[in-house]
């Protein structure tokens, strides 16, 4: 797997296994980090000092600004109708279908395995929780999980908030944001299992 030489990269990325992405006509942006088996196609752009983890795919029409991390194995889409073939049974082309863009705005940041519709923007310190599916907007500072995608907290900017059926679980400093998912990950099983 390639970085082509259309690829424009800033000041001091890191590409950890560069024999093991595939990067082409996109750029990324100063002191970023990519990780290993990511693809990102043309016309995609990072923003400076994100985190792409290994196993994303970035397609065409996505923007992730400045700071932003992105968890193993994000996907992200670029048509909500996708097809192979035309309705006379011939094989799509570009000029078949159209892109639609999506933007993950400053500092947000995505857990692992989720997938992003196209379309969609994400706020600026917004927090997408591991394995959920976005289907809409995700304002700044909310915090969103589950299949699709629905608000359970906000980050505040600096504290964590996370609510379910209204009551709110946890409440801490952003600093302490893994004693607060775990917490609050304990006190929703202890419901399940009440």
């Amino acid at each position: 797997m390639p970085i082509a030489p259309d690829v424009v990269l800033g000041k001091d990325v890191r590409i950890f296994q560069p024999e093991l992405v595939n990067l082409y006509g996109c750029t990324i942006e100063a002191e970023t980090k990519i990780g290993a088996f990511v693809e990102i196609q043309k016309n995609a752009s990072v923003g400076a000092r994100c985190k792409i983890s290994s196993h994303t795919f970035i397609c065409e029409g996505v923007t992730i600004e400045d700071e932003v991390f992105i968890g193993h194995g994000v996907m992200f889409t670029n048509d909500p109708y996708p097809s192979a073939v035309n309705d006379d049974g011939t094989l799509q082309t570009e000029q078949d279908w159209t892109v639609v863009k999506t933007r993950v705005r400053r500092h947000a940041a995505i857990g692992s395995n989720v997938t992003i519709m196209a379309g969609v923007t994400i706020g600026e310190h917004a927090l997408v929780g591991a394995g959920a599916v976005v289907t809409r907007d995700v304002a700044d500072y909310e915090i969103v999980a589950g299949v699709p995608a629905r608000v359970i907290g906000e980050t505040g900017g600096n504290r964590l908030r996370i609510a379910v059926a209204g009551a709110v679980l946890v409440d801490l400093p952003i600093e302490d944001a893994e004693r607060a998912w775990s917490t609050a990950i304990e006190q929703v099983f202890a419901r399940k299992v009440a």
